[in-house]
């Protein structure tokens, strides 16, 4: 029996976690205590990671679709098919032809990462796609147009914070954690709390953090945009901004305060649905409080007006004197310059060939995919990798997406087991579990509230079928010719450094992330005065903190030209004075807006069948408010269909007085039939699927689906 200690890879919060192994086999899982840093939100995810490792309908060898169903092959057929189909079709169309969609999982694997690009960068296609265009966009948007760089993400000041504004987060289930990782966040916030300090959440939903919340302001779904618009107004309008930083750290204010003049504080309340003499006293609160943040989360950016509040949420941080101060949101600058390496990256520029539409974060919007795939012409997409994700279920209009899938030349996936999306795949390639590989996560560096280096050791072997990802990507690139990261004479010394290592048999000696976390560590810059080595890092295998928090970095990592903050661009100003212009209603036979929530033991749609998880069942529910049920002549567990215009599914009701009027609660994530290619058992699936409700409709600044702002009606069954 041996232990190892490593970190949770199933969110960004990267739990430190303590393995125990036999016969290399995990036995159990449980929180790291030695871990330094994280391991206080250890959760059942983390816990029963090794149900995935060991799942009965696990891909262990490549897989080919032969009619109906699937065969096993080798990896060398995989690659030489794939590659002769690809080359073929670039040659026919040009690069564009082929095209990636990459999910969360993904993004919790730095290899993975870099060289799933470098392959994208080898074969020059733009058809790149993101599961960000689904919730995280309006971010990426906000922090290019104020600081400067797409992933500038400034992190909580939890601990001498005297106010908090959270507004559509619930860091009671998701644990500060998203484009930033607080460790045991909640807690330290009630903590605070305790203390004296005042929790405000915004959310139309009593959550789990609303019910520990000082006031909870129940807004209009949507319309997050308005209540904060109003705050900023009431701050400038009786002055009680920060002179000094609307002077001196921001450009812009003159316009804001113009844009404020136009709004009228009692439409702006009628707009959110909460009193207006309440508003006032929570932004006077605020504004005069001694440390204070707004945090804006998912709930926010799943709107059509989700990046005008993001950035409204950063307006109020700006001009109330919260950046770089204690108590309020600051720039960690970790132990690697992400800011400045994603700089130096070759990023691509490009307009969607249908919708004339630009990529944010490197990838265009995937509710554009489904048009792009089915639409003839120069530049259409005709082979599809479905990296490490499940865009039928996380995206917009799945039932679209699908038959789109279903159109392509080839469509391959590389995953661990097989997953809706994947259902009409001529090729399945086995993944490995972060469980099975090592990681060093270090372009999040900065996105901890201290200064925190792990080095994620493998506990397990992966099964001898099963590739990690980076290597099915450098293969794909040598087999296609194709010169990997675009660069001429990698493909050479790669296949050098292969030989060698095969020679002597050293496989150390051939090119792998492995070089890359070294040479990572090797550069990275000083933390607290300290250089960091390669021997501290794995001399510490629970993980070590580098020094204290500290402050004074935010205004030196700023990429604006004029090393400011730009706190009214242009393009945000005018699409609020859209918004303030319209007078949305919704339409007639679908009276009610479809929201969303996290549960904690659910991560997105890649873990829900998973026994063990799910102790209430493994079903989601549509939560109606006791009025509006009574009104439908709906009781609790009735069989409901909840339907748009663009389709519909039945599952239970649960009247819960804690959701607003006017809104229906699914949860997101469920749906997914997982297929069994190895024994063609019936596929398992649990609950239904809530994104065949929504439409094409994005946010029209971040490109994302508008998945909280759609439509439906409710009727029982």
């Amino acid at each position: 029996m041996t232990t190892v200690h490593t970190f949770c890879r199933y969110c960004l919060a990267s739990c430190g976690i303590e393995v125990t192994v036999e016969d290399d086999r995990v036995t159990k899982i449980a929180p790291d205590k030695r871990n330094p840093h994280s391991w206080q939100d250890f959760c059942a995810k983390g816990r029963t990671a090794n149900q995935l490792v060991e799942h009965p309908r696990r891909i262990l060898a490549p897989m080919r679709r032969v009619g109906q169903g699937y065969v096993e092959a080798t990896w060398e057929e995989a690659i030489d098919d794939i590659a002769t189909r690809m080359n073929a079709l670039i040659d026919a169309d040009g690069p564009d032809a082929v095209g990636v969609y990459y999910g969360n999982p993904a993004g919790f694997s730095s290899s993975n990462i870099v060289f799933m690009n470098g392959w994208l960068d080898a074969i020059g296609t733009h058809s790149r796609y993101f599961v960000g265009s689904v919730d995280q966009n309006a971010m990426h948007v906000v922090s290019e147009a104020m600081y400067g760089s797409e992933l500038m993400s400034p992190v909580s000041d939890v601990d001498r914070c005297d106010y908090f504004l959270l507004v559509g987060t619930n860091p009671a289930v998701s644990a500060w954690n998203w484009l930033e990782t607080v460790p045991g966040g909640w807690r330290r916030a009630l903590a605070r709390q305790r203390d004296g300090a005042t929790l405000v959440v915004v959310d139309p939903v009593l959550t789990e953090s609303a019910k520990q919340a000082d006031v909870h302001l129940p807004i209009r779904p949507g319309h997050d945009w308005a209540l904060l618009l109003a705050m900023v107004k009431v701050v400038l309008d009786e002055g009680l901004e920060h002179a000094e930083d609307c002077r001196d750290l921001a450009t812009g204010v003159d316009d804001l305060r113009a844009l404020v003049a136009e709004a009228d504080l009692d439409d702006l309340a009628r707009r959110c649905e909460l009193p207006r003499a309440q508003i006032e006293t929570i932004a006077r609160d605020f504004a005069r409080a001694r440390g204070a943040m707004v945090v804006t989360r998912t709930g926010v950016s799943l709107h059509a007006a989700g990046t005008i509040a993001e950035w409204l949420g950063h307006v109020l941080n700006v001009v109330t004197g919260r950046m770089d101060r204690p108590g309020g949101r600051r720039f960690e600058r970790g132990y690697v310059d992400a800011l400045r390496l994603f700089d130096l990256a070759k990023r691509p520029v490009h307009l969607s060939r249908l919708r004339r539409r630009g990529m944010i974060a490197g990838a265009h919007g995937l509710a554009e995919l489904p048009d792009e795939i089915t639409t003839p012409g120069p530049g259409q997409i005709r082979a599809m990798v479905i990296n490490s994700g499940n865009p039928v279920v996380s995206g917009p209009d799945g039932a679209k997406l699908d038959a789109a899938l279903a159109d392509l030349d080839l469509l391959v996936a590389i995953d661990l087991v097989q997953r809706e999306s994947h259902r009409h795949a001529h090729w399945l390639l086995p993944a490995v579990h972060w469980l099975e590989r090592n990681d060093l996560p270090a372009f999040t560096s900065s996105m901890h509230d201290e200064p925190f280096v792990q080095y994620g050791v493998r506990a397990v072997a992966p099964p001898p079928g099963a590739r990690e990802e980076w290597r099915i990507w450098i293969d794909l690139a040598l087999a296609m010719g194709r010169p990997l990261f675009g660069a001429r004479g990698v493909n050479a010394f790669v296949s050098a450094t292969r030989r060698l290592a095969r020679l002597a048999r050293r496989p150390s000696l051939e090119f792998s992330p492995h070089w890359i976390d070294r040479l990572l560590i090797a550069t990275s810059r000083k933390v607290n005065g300290r250089k960091l080595r390669w021997r501290d890092v794995v001399d510490n295998p629970h993980g070590l903190v580098l020094g204290p928090r500290e402050f004074g970095h935010f205004r030196a990592a700023l990429r604006t030209g004029d090393g400011r903050v730009h706190a009214a661009p242009p393009e945000f100003l005018a699409r609020t004075r859209e918004l303030l212009a319209a007078n949305p209603v919704a339409p007639e036979g679908y009276p009610f807006i479809l929201g969303s929530r996290r549960h904690r033991h659910s991560m997105n749609s890649w873990l829900n069948e998973l026994p063990g998880l799910h102790p209430a069942g493994k079903v989601n529910e549509a939560l109606l408010n006791p009025a509006d049920a009574a009104a439908l002549g709906i009781d609790d567990g009735d069989r409901v269909r909840v339907f748009s215009p663009v389709g519909a599914v039945e599952l239970d009701a649960s009247v819960a007085s804690g959701v607003r009027r006017g809104l229906v609660v699914v949860d997101h994530g469920w749906g997914s039939r997982i297929f069994d290619p190895r024994r063609g058992a019936e596929p398992q699936s649990y609950g239904v699927n809530r994104n065949l409700l929504a439409g094409d409709e994005i946010d029209p600044l971040s490109q994302t689906s508008t998945l909280s702002s759609t439509y439906v009606g409710v009727q029982r069954v």
